[in-house]
């Protein structure tokens, strides 16, 4: 059992240092450490990008209101034509 531990130590510890002293194992300690490459291009990006999405959707909602003021006019148009085909004329 004591051999089994033994041999797991040195290799996963061995495992270990490669991963960390790899190009990835350095990757993953700049991420930790809030020290991304290009991490402030990327919030500069992702700031552009959502004042792009907040301008989209400030035109589609302004869009749905306009479509829904044509479609109230539509409404009351069929509606008074056919309050005047209802009443009719005297006899």
């Amino acid at each position: 059992m004591e051999d089994i531990l033994a041999l797991i130590l040195i290799f996963g510890g061995g495992a270990a240092v490669a991963i960390a002293f790899s190009p990835i194992g350095r990757a993953i300690a700049e991420r930790i450490r809030g020290r991304a490459a290009g991490a402030d291009g990327l919030r500069a990006e992702l700031a552009e990008h959502r004042e792009a999405l907040s301008e989209d959707l400030q035109a589609l909602r302004h869009e749905v209101s306009e479509l829904a003021e044509r479609l109230d006019f539509a409404e009351r148009l069929l509606a008074k034509g056919r309050d005047a085909q209802r009443v009719g004329p005297g006899a």
